[in-house]
């Protein structure tokens, strides 16, 4: 079989699990490659999980998200990109139950992006390696002892695995109406080093740290096969090399366990009682019974799997223990049904001289929530409570907030920065550390709207342009924010009649932009809706028992 040997990857989604150990790997043992990485960095990335690759003058990050085409135009071109392989996806099988949509936009759309523009580079690209799922071929029975091979049929039972089923179509039309030289794999369970602890194996070793107990979706008795992270990644590097360009790659193990089983062995390595660290909890809507795949196609190109169960979860252990900061915090992942895509107050990465670049040196305990850590004999916790970052501090609704937090005893500072001002605004960053991030700031008129009418490059700066900016910052470093809105964005109209009471709701889209102001309003609404990190909180004519100040409306 004629081995395929690659000049510049473009490897999506490495800054998550399984694509940063795949990166690191072909660094390692290729160092003539060159490896372009694109990630959006959303909450389950963490730039830290590609430290061994950042020497490599052949690396190279881009912050960015594939569904953005001009952005992946330009790279095919730029970087002369010959090789994808494609990682980038949501993932978590709880989350799609609560946020579908999230996971059609991002696997389903970001898939038909990156494909499109493979088809319009005319040739360029001679290998597209497809990553998918086993869950695409639904449950297999509990008696069976042949696992699913490659053309099994697709039977996707949740919300996830149904959009790596449709982008899996996508990529299997592309190759055969466009001769996109495209290869998919479907892989098991992994785990390992550097796994965001949504998935079960890193969750119950954080919540085994901390001595509590572990959530297990029903009675414990569903069967899952397990790979370790370097396995897998030696598996993507000869299906990379030696993988047959149209076909599909199951990447599995016959090794299977029960999730009741798998808790147990980590209660064993902590010296828990599995009898009362073990909890049974409500199960997930549709929770498979079991994956089971013939992975014999993939063994005949030369992989195996090396790893023992015993020894990759106590190498896992290990790791989990010496870098329990490695997340920051946590703790709205550790809950038996996870649903949120942004863990609050989860600080990503330190914030560094090198965050031009887009790397930080390394992890900083100053700026993460450390796990309880296990001692010979008691459980010892360090916790960062809440420190508010407030902008906006001469207006009526920033002052309030200060004035609010002085008597909830919450530690807050406020701003220096200019929002427009990126430089500004990291500085407030690093010195402040906070854990959220309110903005009251803006211009409402000097001292009505109708001076916007006169200053609009001015009003844009701050409404829209400083907006964003603080917006894309808070993203780039995992920090929630709270922006203060408007409701001076709606009109009456014919389903919202003067007078009858029908308000307008969160979903309603402005209808009014009369003034400058409001059309800034609301165009820097429609925009914060790309950004998963910001919450919007309208306000529509405050008002107080304060008559003296000039922002009270009755004053």
């Amino acid at each position: 079989m004629e081995s395929y040997t690659p000049k510049n990857i473009l490897i999506t989604g490495a800054a998550g699990f399984i694509a940063s150990h795949v990166t690191n790997r072909l660094m390692r043992n290729h160092p003539g490659y060159k490896i372009v990485v694109l990630d959006k960095l959303d909450y389950c990335s963490n730039l830290n999980n590609l430290l061994p690759s950042r020497s490599s003058p052949k690396f190279k990050f881009v912050k960015g998200d594939i569904g953005s085409a001009d952005l992946v135009n330009h790279l095919l071109v730029t970087e002369s990109i010959d090789t994808i392989m494609h990682f980038a996806a949501q993932t978590h099988v709880d989350n799609s139950f609560g946020n579908s949509f999230e996971f059609t936009k991002n696997n389903i759309y970001g898939t038909h992006v990156l494909l499109e523009a493979c088809k319009v580079a005319a040739g360029q690209i001679k290998r597209f390696i497809h990553v998918s799922t086993d869950e695409v071929y639904g449950e297999t029975e509990e008696d069976a002892v042949v696992g699913n091979h490659e053309a099994s049929q697709l039977l996707p039972t949740n919300p996830y695995s149904a959009t790596k089923a449709g982008a899996e179509m996508l990529v299997m039309a592309y190759g055969r109406s466009y001769g996109l030289p495209v290869i998919t794999t479907r892989g098991n369970n992994v785990y390992g080093p550097n796994q965001f602890p949504e998935k079960m194996i890193p969750k119950f070793i954080l919540l085994a740290m901390k001595g509590l107990t572990l959530p297990i979706h029903g009675d414990g008795s569903n069967v899952r096969s397990y790979l370790y992270c370097e396995d897998v990644a030696e598996a993507f590097e000869v299906v990379l090399h030696r993988g047959e360009v149209g076909h599909v790659y199951n990447i599995g193990t016959k090794k299977e366990r029960r999730v009741i089983d798998v808790a147990r062995d980590i209660c064993g390595l902590f010296n828990l009682d599995p009898e009362t660290k073990i909890k049974f909890v409500e199960n997930r809507p549709f929770n498979d019974q079991r994956y089971y795949l013939d992975d014999q196609k993939l063994k005949n190109l030369g992989w195996s799997e090396r790893m023992t169960w015993e020894d990759g979860l106590r190498k896992t252990v290990d790791w989990y223990t010496k870098n329990p900061d490695w997340w920051g915090d946590v703790s709205g992942a550790l809950v038996p049904h996870p649903r949120m895509l942004m863990m609050p107050g989860r600080v990503e990465q330190p914030l560094k001289s090198s965050e031009s670049n887009g790397f930080p040196e390394k992890p900083n305990p100053e700026h993460m929530v450390v796990p309880h850590l296990k001692t010979s004999n008691s459980l010892v916790q360090k916790h960062t409570p809440y420190k508010f970052l407030i902008y906006g501090r001469t207006g009526w609704i920033g002052g309030m907030l200060g004035k609010l937090c002085e008597k909830d005893g919450i530690a807050y500072e406020y701003g220096r920065g200019r929002l427009e001002d990126r430089s500004q605004l990291l500085a407030d960053l690093r010195s402040i550390k906070p854990t959220h991030v309110f903005n009251a700031a803006g211009i409402t008129g000097r001292p009505n709207i109708d001076w916007c009418e006169s200053h609009k490059t001015e009003t844009i700066r701050a409404n829209v342009t400083g907006v964003l900016t603080l917006a894309d910052v808070c993203r780039e470093h995992g920090l929630l924010l709270v922006n203060f809105a408007t409701g001076c964005i709606f009109e009456y109209d014919a389903a919202h009649p003067q007078g009858s009471g029908i308000g307008f709701n969160e979903e309603d889209i402005p209808n009014f932009t009369g003034s400058f102001y409001s059309k800034t309003k609301a165009m820097v609404e429609e925009l914060l809706k790309e950004y998963d990190n910001v919450c919007n909180l309208r306000i529509r004519m405050p008002i107080s028992s304060d008559l003296k100040n000039p922002r009270n409306f009755i004053g």
